[in-house]
C-alpha cells in the first residue's frame, strides 16, 4: 500500500499534492518520460489545460500498458512556460490524481523543443 508522508510539523502543501510518498519494498516502478500535449496526428492545442489533459491521457496509456493506472502515480514533475499556465495545468492534474495525491513539483521553464508547447509532465508510478 502506498502511503502519503506529510509530517504535522510541516506547513500543509500549497496545492493538491503530498510532501512525500512511501513506496513499499517489492513494488514495481514505472518511470514515464516527459510527455507533451500533442496528438498522434501532430495537433497541439493552444491552451495549457488542453495540453495537460492530452498529457495525462498519454501517461494513462503508458501506465495501462504496464498494468497500472493514474492512481498508481507517486511522483509528478511538471514544467510550464509561464505562471499564467499554472492554473490550467493544475486543473487538469487535479482532475486525475488519486487520494492521497502524489508528491509533486511544478517548475517554470523558458521553453520546450517547439514554441507551441506550454506544459510537460513526467511521472513515477508504483504498484504492489
Amino acid at each position: 500500500m502506498l502511503r502519503a508522508v506529510t509530517p504535522s510539523s510541516l506547513r500543509s502543501p500549497f496545492a493538491r499534492y503530498s510532501h512525500g510518498m512511501e513506496v513499499p519494498a517489492g513494488a514495481r516502478l514505472v518511470f514515464v518520460s516527459g510527455q507533451l500535449g500533442i496528438t498522434a496526428d501532430e495537433v497541439i492545442p493552444e491552451g495549457a489545460e488542453a495540453q495537460a489533459r492530452l498529457i495525462f491521457k498519454a501517461i494513462e496509456a503508458i501506465l495501462a500498458d504496464a498494468g497500472m493506472t493514474l492512481a498508481d502515480i507517486v511522483r509528478i514533475n511538471a514544467y510550464v512556460t509561464g505562471r499564467e499556465h499554472m492554473a490550467g495545468y493544475m486543473k487538469a492534474r487535479d482532475a486525475v490524481v488519486a487520494d492521497p495525491p502524489p508528491a509533486s513539483t511544478l517548475m517554470i521553464v523558458s521553453g520546450f523543443t517547439r514554441e507551441e508547447f506550454k506544459v510537460e509532465v513526467e511521472v513515477v508510478a508504483a504498484k504492489v
